[in-house]
């Protein structure tokens, strides 16, 4: 299989990163699929970006200023899909997939159940509906998302379980979504290659978290099991800032 950097990020607002010339890391990473999320823009507000990766699609949220997903690629893809095919989950620009010649690169923004658990429902509908979504996908061709999963999977996947049991991204129900996806045989890259903890994806930016990396790891790359034999490398790039995540 031919090598494929893909590279993951939340940016919390992409115009907000434009200003700040947060993409200038991408000339030391040089990505062939840079998958952003929660973009909260359209293309025509965003401008010309990344001339670098000229083949460039979004699936923008309806609601102005909310989610979005985007998806900048070295490599033409053979089709482009906005959203899952169901009119339940589609409506808030979260999942945009590109179909490469061997395999298919999902970009998602899964739902946040809120402070108050008030999407959890929803959320577990979501999980489900996703799960069948790349199963589908990968009767075809093996499957690589990434994206904001909006959950830590485990206890080593943020810094304080103890007191977060129980919360938005921490409830049962969020851990037995991802736990069904890597049941039916799909890959956590980054844990694949790191088994210790003390690596994260989110911090509170209004408590100053990252100064003191009290995080999460929330954000992943997962692969078929396909794929496991052709992965190199799975790293967080921390350094990288501009976002929450």
């Amino acid at each position: 299989m031919v090598r494929l950097k893909v590279l993951s990020w939340n940016v919390n607002g992409i115009r907000a990163v434009l200003r700040r010339d947060g993409f200038a890391f991408l000339e030391d990473e040089r990505p062939d699929i840079l998958c952003l999320q929660e973009v909260r823009a359209t293309p025509e507000q965003a401008g010309p970006v990344l001339p670098q990766l000229p083949h460039q699609f979004w699936n923008p949220a309806p609601r102005p200023g909310y989610s979005g997903a985007a998806t900048f690629s070295r490599i033409e893809p053979v089709a482009v899909r906005a959203g899952m095919g169901s009119r339940e989950h589609d409506g808030e620009g979260r999942v945009l997939t590109l179909e490469l010649e061997r395999l298919f690169v999902v970009n998602v923004y899964t739902p946040n159940s809120q402070r108050e658990l008030g999407r959890l429902p929803y959320r577990v509908r979501w999980d489900r509906a996703f799960l069948r979504f790349i199963r589908r996908l990968e009767c075809l061709k093996p499957v690589l998302f990434c994206g904001d999963i909006n959950v830590a999977h485990e206890e080593i996947d943020l810094a304080r379980p103890r007191e977060n049991r129980g919360t938005h991204g921490f409830t049962d129900e969020e851990r037995a979504g991802f736990s069904a996806i890597v049941a039916r045989g799909f890959v956590d890259t980054f844990r694949e290659r790191v088994k210790e903890g003390g690596h994260y994806t989110w911090w509170n930016v209004s408590s100053r978290s990252r100064d003191r990396n009290v995080g999460w790891r929330i954000d992943y790359v997962v692969i078929s099991a396909a794929l496991r034999p052709a992965l190199r490398d799975a790293s967080i790039l921390p350094r990288v800032m501009g976002s929450d995540h």
